[in-house]
């Protein structure tokens, strides 16, 4: 069983059943067959059916978003902001899937080629309970333009949106079997994955997680892409807009009660601007406001689980332990939720095990550099490669920083957020392959070259 614990309240919401064998075979089966007919459908039919599905996101947003809020905690406001993203997803996909979809004509040396792509068959899908939506439709909206379907083994604590989905997509006219819920535990995944009906797996999740997937996919020579953790840099530099960066830092760490992968998590500020920065970065973290999730007046709400608080507190300990210092916050509140102050850490070492961690949580790490090169060194002191975002207005400094931050993005005198059209992903630890745009649409085809007589 999977029961669903409201992280706002310790409330009990109720528990949902998990699938037995016999019901995880049906599934598969439906795939399969579903995918028979789909592969062949016209881009006119998948077109829309993406368009319904942005109709149908945006018109039941509040109840969507609900959902998600008291299964994990996240901001009314914030979840209805994710189901916005999510129906511009799919919109995206149906106004431009069919030129993705366009082959090209090849030169060769004798006669002529051209490619063409074509859809795999049944991809199965890992996500995590953070942007319980948005993970999910980033895969899922090319997924359908390609002609391929969906499985989503959705994790524990967010059945009830996993359910929406799917809901969502019978709603909007989606055939049977199209996309569909595997309600099953991590522990049955790999089943799953070396069940030769399916051909490719994406995983959103922690390194563990995504190294134990690529592992299954690998022995059964399975396409897999992994989008896993991050510790993104903040850097700001002499040049950089202060106001705005301050500001954008306090978004970037807070957003989402610090549990997003892209988001900055270690503010690294150049010397001659550190004071200032730090005055007004404090001043902004003091202000925010942790509350109830359903009341617009929260800046932030919940984690998404009393587990989780806790580790981000373990987290704090042992920084402390190294020596850190904890400013301000980073504190259990009195409350029956998961909830806990926002924070900053200084003076954390750098050769500490833990400031390599993830902090998935509303707490920054400050740091002071001397120049350029420190902040990059620093920047890339890390096992991830994720995301990162630089304030500068020196286009030599810009020039350095896309070039040798090493990152799957970088954000320019902007906090980092991931957009339909654009590539997300990262290096290192954090992963490989891409989503989102025609690249991720390309992960799960098939190029097939075509040779043709001249």
């Amino acid at each position: 069983m999977f029961e669903r614990v409201n992280p706002a309240t310790g409330e009990k919401l109720d528990a949902i059943a998990e699938m037995d064998d016999a019901a995880v075979e049906a599934t598969l089966a439906r795939a399969q067959s579903t995918f028979r007919e789909w592969r062949v459908s016209s881009l006119d039919t998948r077109t829309a059916l993406l368009g319904r599905l942005a109709d149908a996101f945006e018109a039941d947003k509040r109840r969507l978003a609900e959902i998600a809020t008291r299964e994990m905690g996240k901001t009314l406001k914030s979840s209805i902001a994710e189901v916005e993203k999510c129906a511009a997803a799919f919109r995206h996909y149906a106004e431009h899937g069919p030129s993705f979809l366009e082959g090209e004509d090849v030169a060769v040396s004798k006669g002529s080629a051209r490619t063409r792509w074509l859809p795999l068959g049944p991809v199965l899908a890992v996500m995590p309970w953070n942007f319980p939506y948005w993970q999910v439709v980033r895969f899922m909206a090319p997924a359908i333009m390609a002609g391929n379907v969906g499985l989503l083994k959705h994790a524990s604590i967010t059945q009830g949106v996993a359910a929406a989905l799917e809901e969502m997509v019978k709603k909007a006219g989606g055939p049977d079997g199209l996309f569909q819920n595997l309600a099953i535990k991590s522990d049955a995944v790999e089943k799953v994955i070396a069940d030769k009906r399916v051909v490719a797996v994406t995983l959103t999740g922690s390194e563990g997680a995504g190294a134990k997937v690529a592992e299954t996919a690998g022995k059964h020579l399975k396409k897999v892409v992994l989008e896993l953790g991050g510790s993104d840099p903040f850097i700001v530099m002499p040049s950089a807009d202060i106001d705005k960066a301050a500001e954008q830092a306090v978004t970037a760490r807070i957003q989402n009660t610090g549990q997003s992968c892209i988001c900055g998590k270690r503010m690294i500020v150049h010397a001659d601007v550190y004071d200032a920065f730090a005055a007004k970065f404090f001043e902004a973290m003091k202000a925010v406001k942790a509350g109830d999730p359903m009341d617009e007046e929260s800046d932030m709400g919940p984690l998404s689980s009393f587990d989780q608080r806790d580790t981000v507190l373990d987290q704090l300990g042992r920084m402390k332990k190294a020596g850190a210092t904890l400013e301000f916050g980073g504190e259990k509140l009195d409350s029956p939720g998961a909830y806990m102050s926002a924070g900053v850490l200084t003076g954390v070492p750098r050769n500490a095990d833990v400031a390599r961690e993830e902090v998935f949580g509303p707490v920054a790490m400050l740091f002071r550099v001397t120049d350029i090169d420190d902040a990059i060194a620093l920047a890339n002191d890390i096992p991830y490669g994720l995301g990162s975002s630089v304030w500068t207005n020196d286009s030599g400094e810009q020039d350095r920083f896309e070039r040798d931050i090493a990152a799957g993005m970088t954000a320019v005198n902007q906090m980092l957020a991931s957009a339909p059209e654009a590539p997300f992903g990262g290096v290192k630890l954090s992963g490989y392959g891409r989503e989102l745009g025609p690249w991720g649409m390309y992960e799960f085809m098939n190029m097939k070259t075509v040779m043709l007589p001249g």
